[in-house]
């Protein structure tokens, strides 16, 4: 690549070459997978078998040092780094008398593939309504106190899919956007009000993902520094305004990698990666397991009778021991209400994962409920329980189970604490607000629940 730089360009001041060099190295160091870790995921991942579940967590990578997720204090190790890289390179470099325009360009196109390429990953989640699902069965005959603020707030977007669309194509629009110099900085503005916003959500409701989005909220503050004071000059300050006198020219083999490296990441990350989403939203949404449950049973289920080591336990608000009521889901996820709290499970990260015992979604953030997952042997109609709180998994129940007619469940068998259990269990034939306002037509209708 060769570039043209006119007489009109300013000399850079000593301060601020060696502030470049700090924000080159940092932002480098942020935005490249140098964190052997990814390497590690890269490495282990099925790459000629690649589900949605790895490119996004590819995608989303960044560089940290503990084995969690990243912290701001990954962030201020790489800012120590920066500055004795920095320190080295003023040294070695204090000679130079030309500017940093080429490296500044550089940069920028860095940053601005990995900001469209974080906004193309969560986009497709929220085209398809993968990152916030409708409410599980379980979850809408949770009270409403019982949620934490994270996940009503989850809960909230996911019950208006077609919201929940639109933000996607937002994000997919804005990564169009820096994709092409030439609007790279009015996609970099437009994301700064979008995201400011993401990232205020996530302090307000304790959301997990807040350093993330802080982060992408540094990638498009760098991009739009190009232009930033010449906007404010023409727009704010109404003076006259010089335009970027930095223009970088490609010529022969350099041009034409330049298109066919853009058309590679347009074709793998929008077309392949959105297909495969799409693929996914219907045949394998993340949030949710898998593994289907028993077929004909999911529903809400009154506790018309439990027996315990033979001593029969009346309806009670109070009793910790007590079922009152019990969810089957549609996958193999049966929830318990009594009135022991459940172990809350304060994640709060948005995680996807491929492995069904590691998808929490459904117990995230509740203590309404008590979840377990469930493998069924239809031949001996047994049901082996296995709590899903991972701090709880040696928590596990056999029971039998028979059917006598459609709206009846019974259940017998042992609990973790080895107390004999024998429950009778009732559908209750429920409608819900939500699903009868949708399907009626509007919030006019009148309702008869």
């Amino acid at each position: 690549m060769s570039n043209v730089i006119t007489a009109e360009t300013p000399a850079w001041k000593d301060y601020e070459k060696i502030g470049f060099r700090v924000i080159f190295i940092y932002f480098l160091l942020q935005a490249l997978p140098f964190d052997w870790k990814f390497y590690s995921y890269l490495f282990s991942t099925p790459i000629f078998n690649l589900h949605y579940e790895d490119i996004f967590n590819l995608a989303n990578f960044t560089t940290r040092f503990g084995a969690g997720p990243a912290t701001y204090a990954d962030w201020g190790i790489l800012l120590i780094i920066a500055v004795a890289g920095a320190i080295v390179w003023t040294y070695t470099d204090r000679q130079r008398t030309r500017t940093y325009d080429e490296a500044f360009y550089w940069l920028r196109v860095i940053l601005r593939y990995r900001l469209a390429l974080a906004l193309l990953a969560y986009g497709f989640l929220k085209l398809y309504a993968l990152q916030a699902p409708y409410p599980s069965l379980s979850s809408l005959n949770t009270p409403y106190g019982d949620f934490n603020r994270w996940k009503l707030f989850s809960l909230s977007l996911g019950i208006v899919p077609s919201y929940e669309l639109f933000l996607g194509g937002v994000e997919i629009g804005l990564a169009l956007l820096l994709l092409f110099r030439k609007t790279a900085s009015i996609g970099a503005f437009m994301f700064l009000i979008f995201c400011g916003n993401i990232f205020m959500s996530n302090l307000a409701y304790e959301g997990g993902d807040q350093v993330y989005s802080l982060l992408l909220i540094t990638y498009a503050f760098v991009i739009l520094s190009f232009d930033l004071q010449r906007i404010i000059r023409l727009l704010i300050l109404q003076q006259p305004t010089a335009a970027a006198t930095f223009k970088p020219v490609f010529e022969g083999i350099r041009k034409n990698g330049r298109w066919i490296l853009k058309t590679a990441f347009l074709l793998f990350f929008v077309v392949i990666y959105g297909v495969k989403t799409g693929v996914g939203a219907k045949h394998d949404p993340y949030q949710y397991p898998a593994t289907k449950g028993l077929p004909a049973i999911s529903g809400l289920y009154n506790v018309a009778t439990f027996i315990v080591n033979g001593d029969t336990l009346a309806y009670s608000l109070t009793d910790s021991l007590r079922w009152r009521n019990v969810v089957f889901e549609e996958w193999n996820t049966i929830s318990i209400r009594t009135n022991k709290p459940a172990l809350v499970d304060s994640n709060n990260l948005h995680l996807v994962k491929r492995d069904n015992a590691e998808r929490l979604y459904e117990i995230e953030g509740t203590s309404g409920r008590h979840y377990y997952s469930y493998a069924a042997d239809t031949t001996q109609h047994l049901l082996t329980l296995q709590n899903r709180h991972p701090a709880l998994s040696a928590e596990t129940l056999s029971l039998h189970y028979s059917r006598p007619d459609t709206n009846r469940v019974i259940l017998t068998g042992t609990t973790y604490s080895r107390d004999s259990i024998y429950v009778v269990l009732e559908k209750v034939n429920k409608k819900y607000l939500l699903e009868e306002v949708a399907n009626g037509g509007g919030r006019n209708r009148k309702l008869k629940l």
